[in-house]
């Protein structure tokens, strides 16, 4: 019989509810939503799949340790009194990252310290060789989490964010992150039923995530390493079976159309595309949005506009109603979806919202918004006037 236990998905705000049905449909039970987190239940498995096939998942986390502490010497404490031989010996390393939400822990990084410090102790007072340090590429990476004062010690079974896919080559100013992409794309509840366009796409990274979901290939397919690998229960034929498994992807019928203002963005999403191996399913074009003058037929479109950073007020005021006035001309019966931090640009779109949900681009709160676009005049829609085909 398998042994099944206690796993935890961390992932973007706003993005619970997708990651939550991801891990359903890998098998996972008990499956329960928090505040950026999706804790579930699986085996060994799952844990790899999780891993592997999870657009919307930065980490795998397996909890090892909970306890109620008050201050960074009472984590030290209970830390400290854990057997730590299970996990490690003298000749692996080990490294520890914190996520503290707490009016009374107020330095992640020493909170970490001490947690490296009880380990250490722990080896050292019972006169055995201690593990050593390495922050890049240890043997077993451990994640603390403090709410409060809860705390919650993990094996990070991922190592490096799993946003970090691999194809990836090049970067414009302010890249998508590749979580945030597909967490954008499985919200509209596009499959790939139809075209895909992104006219002002950077670098490209919707577009590598639209295809991949079109295709259903998992998004860990150009990653090379994940933490589990270095434990000592990993197997790697189990492993190699999930890695190489391609029974569920599917044919896309349709392309990702992609263009942008910059050449120099450009260059790099052509780089991109290639080494992600999609060339045939996305067509690239140095192209204004102010200039496009017809769509590719039936489609949906997002897209991730300046949010205003590096644009003066009244530029940036411009190129939002050009996107309203360019989507109602030129995307008639398609639905799009606008990602920005800004809402007076919000308002120069001069669209009504089908709907609005909030998610978060690194550090700016943001919306996340759905226009239908009729064709014709919404008066003569809402008078029932009868409307050309």
């Amino acid at each position: 019989m398998k042994q099944t236990f206690e796993m935890a998905a961390k992932t973007l705000y706003g993005l619970e509810e997708i990651l939550a049905e991801e891990l359903i449909g890998l098998g996972a039970n008990g499956v329960q939503i928090s505040r950026r987190v999706v804790t579930f239940e699986g085996d060994k498995e799952l844990m790899y799949k999780a891993n592997f096939c999870c657009r919307t998942a930065l980490k795998i986390l397996k909890p090892i340790i909970r306890f109620q502490a008050n201050n960074p010497n009472e984590v030290y404490g209970k830390i400290k009194k854990w057997d730590w031989q299970e996990y490690l010996t003298a000749d692996k390393t080990f490294a520890i990252d914190a996520v503290v939400y707490s009016e009374t822990f107020t330095h992640s990084k020493f909170v970490s310290y001490r947690v490296k410090d009880a380990i250490v102790d722990c080896f050292t007072e019972k006169g055995l060789p201690r593990p050593s340090i390495r922050v890049n590429n240890p043997d077993i990476q451990l994640h603390l989490h403090v709410s409060h004062n809860e705390c919650t010690l993990s094996l990070d079974s991922s190592g490096e964010s799993l946003h970090k896919r691999g194809y990836r080559i090049e970067e414009d100013e302010a890249p998508l992150n590749e979580v945030l992409a597909a967490g954008m794309i499985l919200k509209t509840g596009w499959r790939g039923g139809c075209h895909f366009v992104d006219p002002m796409c950077g670098s490209g990274t919707l577009l590598i995530e639209a295809a991949l979901i079109a295709m259903n290939i998992a998004p860990g397919i150009f990653r090379n390493k994940y933490a589990f690998e270095k434990w000592d229960d990993f197997d790697a034929d189990l492993f190699e079976k999930i890695s190489t498994d391609d029974s569920r992807e599917r044919e896309f019928k349709y392309k990702c159309f992609g263009s942008d203002i910059s050449r120099k963005a450009m260059v790099a999403a052509m780089k991109n595309v290639k080494n992600a191996g999609l060339s045939k399913y996305i067509e690239l074009n140095v192209l204004p949005f102010q200039e496009m003058q017809e769509n590719p037929g039936k489609g949906i479109l997002i897209t991730n506009p300046p949010y205003g950073e590096r644009l003066h007020p009244n530029d940036l005021m411009n190129l939002y109603a050009m996107i309203g006035e360019r989507l109602k001309h030129v995307f008639p019966g398609y639905e799009a979806w606008i990602i920005s931090s800004n809402p007076e640009g919000f308002d120069k779109i001069g669209l009504k919202p089908a709907s609005k949900m909030k998610l978060i681009n690194g550090a700016l709160d943001c919306e996340y918004r759905q226009y239908v676009l009729f064709p014709g005049k919404r008066k003569d829609r809402m008078s029932g006037k009868s409307l050309p085909d």
